[in-house]
């Protein structure tokens, strides 16, 4: 992970990659709950599926893979399904910003494969 990202993003920008993160989270749990009843044996793993990565983007965990399959996803959602595609193109936008910018300072994977700090105390005689 660490070579997809020099560093993970804090601050500003660290706090802007957070609330996309739990936007997109939402959106992708939410948008796919409400479809979850009266759907085929099939399609229900697509949906457990979508709320798997909107969970893994909510804890910002493998941000890179959930994000990529979160485009795929969506683009195949947006062309297979008749109806409004601005949902899944903007839900498909937001999946490639993550997977293409990162989760931020904020994410399990910053805790898990961020650089760490070790402080190395001086010895004084």
């Amino acid at each position: 992970m660490r070579r997809l990202f020099s560093t993970f993003a804090g601050g500003w920008p660290g706090i802007g990659l957070l609330l996309m993160r739990l936007v997109a989270g939402i959106a992708f749990i939410d948008h796919e709950i409400n479809r979850l009843p009266g759907e085929p044996q099939i399609e229900l793993i697509r949906h457990v599926l979508a709320i798997g990565l909107g969970i893994l983007l909510l804890a910002g965990f493998w941000t890179p893979v959930a994000g990529a399959l979160a485009v795929v996803l969506e683009v195949w959602h947006a062309f297979s399904q008749p109806g409004d595609p601005w949902v899944h193109i903007l839900l498909g936008t937001l999946g490639a910003a993550l997977a293409l910018v990162g989760p931020g300072k904020w994410s399990v994977d910053a805790r898990l494969f961020g650089w760490k700090r070790i402080n190395i105390p001086n010895r004084k005689s």
